[in-house]
């Protein structure tokens, strides 16, 4: 996303900027498959879709400016976007209308888009030649337009970028009611000759785009706007909060002003200074909730939303964290919003680039559907594609799974100091475990030594599994902690204990490898390829799997949104908010919960450097498993299932099994 680019194995942001090379064999113009339908026929298996009859290379590449209705800079004139088109000249030709696909985005100019760090490009008189990535490339001959807007601030767009505030929405909303004859466009950046899209336009907008440009989809959708039949956001941010703090725990480099100066345009960087001190002003480091982030929370407002919605997202994306789609994936849930979703085992990566085929495919209907209102099936189809191992794919008839209900897991003290046992019992009255922050460690060291008494981690796992036990949707952990010092900040994460063969999400590319071959999707122009370097699974082998995690800063106690000194010496309840996953730990691995101070690279540490002890009677975590309870209890108990094998290690010497009380767990779905 935004963003970050930092040689780390939290590598922030893909903001490449690598050329495209392609040759000339590959810039041959696409060719449709034999015996290609026309658009609105039934294609081979008797279900209508749009086929590639339109040539790309004569289509209609314009540009037009659409007023904003805003003056961010404030130079007495209301902004204006700029808005590249390219669009099949066949249909207006005939007199019919098209439905467009948007992606409204401040990386046109500043840092490119897609695998190869594509940005547009322009001829001598200014008219749009490339447009990055392949949405034009392949939807352009099948009757679509597609439109590429450039947010306030950013490229040629007048206006200051805010960092998803006002101004960065209602640069693209403004976009979407001029397509349906509600705003007004230009053909010039300052002239008043009239740009008129209802001749060619439908006025149906499918709004699509990775990271920053998906986070504006889900604002626009978030307005109600008419017109905005589907949006497709892709490791995309729901609430700007959330990107910057967990519950007021400042997530690593927790600055949005930067950001704005980053993507903004040379011409934005010179006038919008003051744009820049309101935000640093109204988003405070010490994470307390201001009306701006309100601004900024497009959750809030999931109940406006009219358009249909396929997210993606990489479980182990460490730059938009999972937990932007999950909070909104839940609030559209509670309003009833027409929703698929696609979960990887990636980080911050385009489906593009992990799943081509399927994912051309599948978006393909997705368009025609929900753009065209073709009857092809896909709203009845599964709604959860996810990745189990590296190219292996299961689907879910809902999300998350059926039968799936939150069961509590309880910590108790083992055998040694930290290394303790994760069960449904209750500890014994008194026991607690302690650990010191030490922000040079991360949740990689702390699953490494869950076995071994460090001092920087609270660690307790279950015995090996004996069968599969499947997470699916939000866990909660509430802890009761007292601090030696007046600040705080609290990691909590589960763990898969065990072998596996996984996507290399921390290593570059984040899961997968970019090679040298190329494969073509849609039609190419000299200056346009439909070309792009193929990908595969970067995989790594390892020993345990962090499935989720969560932070706070302990001063939120009593306010999430309002952070407060603490008492040292005082014990306070708090509840963190983990990540959703889908995650199946298998027979023969173990499932751990830790509980930590500062995670390195991923939030910032405290002022102080507190030693926090847990009391464990108080402490607990609340799972989402198939099965609740009983499947737990099936799975920690009995013979281990046929094919499965305990791995060595997994028992360590001295573990001492947890003290029972047999008093029941509040609230637990048995």
């Amino acid at each position: 996303m935004p963003i970050r680019v930092r040689r780390t194995r939290r590598a922030r942001l893909s903001c490449r900027t690598l050329a495209v090379a392609a040759t000339a064999a590959l810039l041959a113009a696409f060719a449709p498959a034999a015996g290609a339908q026309p658009v609105g026929d039934r294609s081979a298996t008797g279900v209508r879709e749009s086929a590639p009859v339109y040539s790309y290379e004569t289509a209609v590449r314009e540009s037009v400016w659409v007023d904003t209705g805003l003056d961010a800079d404030a130079d007495g004139r209301t902004d204006r976007v700029a808005v590249d088109i390219v669009r099949p000249r066949e249909p207006a030709a005939a007199g019919r209308k098209i439905p467009v696909i948007m992606d409204a985005s401040p990386y046109y100019a500043c840092c490119g888009r897609g695998n190869e760090g594509q940005r547009k490009t322009y001829d001598a008189d200014g008219n749009p030649v490339q447009f990055p990535l392949y949405y034009d490339n392949y939807f352009v001959p099948r009757g679509y337009a597609f439109v590429a807007v450039d947010l306030a601030g950013t490229s040629r767009s007048d206006g200051c970028d805010d960092v998803g505030g006002r101004s960065d929405i209602q640069s693209a909303k403004a976009v979407v009611d001029w397509l349906n004859g509600r705003a007004r466009g230009y053909t010039t950046r300052t002239g008043t000759d009239r740009a008129r899209a209802t001749t060619w336009s439908t006025g149906n907008v499918g709004m699509i785009g990775k990271s920053w440009d998906g986070t504006i989809a889900n604002g626009v959708a978030a307005t109600g706007v008419e017109g905005l039949r589907t949006i497709v956001p892709i490791g995309s941010i729901s609430s700007w909060y959330d990107y910057f703090h967990s519950q007021g725990a400042p997530l690593y480099d927790a600055n949005p002003t930067w950001l704005s100066d980053y993507v903004n345009s040379p011409d934005a960087k010179a006038r919008c200074g003051a744009v820049q001190e309101r935000i640093a002003k109204a988003t405070p480091y010490s994470g307390d909730w201001t009306p701006a982030w309100s601004e900024r929370d497009y959750v809030a407002d999931a109940g406006k939303v009219k358009a249909s919605v396929f997210v993606v997202h990489g479980q182990q994306d460490l730059n938009v964290r999972a937990n932007q789609f999950g909070q909104w994936w839940d609030a559209l849930a509670a309003n009833g919003v027409e929703r698929k979703i696609w979960l990887s085992q990636t980080g911050h990566v385009d489906p593009f680039d992990f799943r081509r085929a399927d994912w051309v495919r599948t978006l393909h209907r997705w368009f025609d559907h929900y753009l065209l209102g073709y009857d092809n099936g896909i709203d009845r189809e599964p709604m959860a594609d996810i990745e189990r191992a590296p190219d292996r794919w299961t689907t879910d008839r809902v999300w998350p799974a059926r039968g799936t209900a939150p069961t509590v897991l309880r910590p108790a003290t083992g055998g040694a100091p930290g290394v303790g046992v994760l069960d449904r019992a209750r500890a014994a009255r008194g026991a607690t475990e302690t650990f010191t922050d030490d922000p040079a460690l991360s949740e990689l060291d702390w699953a490494a030594d869950i076995d071994r008494p460090t001092p920087a981690k609270a660690g307790f796992s279950t015995s090996p599994l004996t069968r599969d036990l499947r997470i699916s949707g939000s866990s909660t952990v509430t802890v009761t902690a007292t601090p030696t010092t007046s600040s705080a900040h609290l990691s909590a994460v589960l763990v898969d204990l065990g072998p596996d063969t996984i996507r290399a999400y921390a290593e570059p590319g984040e899961g997968i490898t970019t090679l040298t071959g190329r494969s073509c999707w849609g039609a190419s122009t000299p200056g346009d390829s439909a070309c792009f370097k193929d990908t595969q699974a970067r995989t790594a082998d390892v020993g345990y799997t962090v499935v989720s995690r969560g932070w706070a800063d302990l001063g939120t106690w009593a306010d999430p949104r309002v952070g407060r000194p603490l008492t040292p010496g005082q014990a306070y309840t708090i509840t963190l908010k983990l990540a959703p996953t889908d995650h199946v730990v298998p027979a023969g691995h173990r499932l751990a919960l830790i509980v930590a101070g500062t995670d390195k690279d991923l939030i910032d540490p405290p002022a102080t450097k507190p030693t926090v002890t847990l009391d464990l009677t108080r402490t607990w975590a609340r799972v989402p498993l198939l099965g609740g309870a009983r499947a737990f209890d099936r799975a920690t108990s009995g013979d281990l299932a046929p094919g499965a094998r305990v791995q060595p290690g997994d028992a360590p010497a001295g573990r001492a099994a947890p003290a029972r009380t047999g008093a029941p767990i509040p609230g637990e779905a048995r």
